[in-house]
C-alpha cells in the first residue's frame, strides 16, 4: 500500500494533467472546486470507459 502522501500526489498529477487546472485561471474559489470536479468526473469516464485519448504529453 502506498503512503498517504503519494497517494495526494499521484491524484494531484492525475488532475494537473487537465489543462485548465494548471494555472490559476479562476477568480472565485468555487469555480475552482468545480473545475476539479470536473477534472475528477473526466477522468473516471476515461478510465470507465477504457478510451485513450492523445494529450499534448503524447500518453
Amino acid at each position: 500500500m502506498l503512503p498517504r502522501r503519494w497517494v495526494v500526489e499521484r491524484t494531484l498529477g492525475w488532475l494537473m494533467q487537465h489543462r485548465r487546472l494548471a494555472r490559476d485561471y479562476e477568480a472565485l474559489p468555487h469555480r475552482s472546486e468545480a473545475m476539479i470536479h470536473i477534472a475528477a468526473i473526466n477522468l473516471m469516464i476515461r478510465r470507465l470507459t477504457a478510451e485513450n485519448t492523445l494529450t499534448w504529453r503524447g500518453a
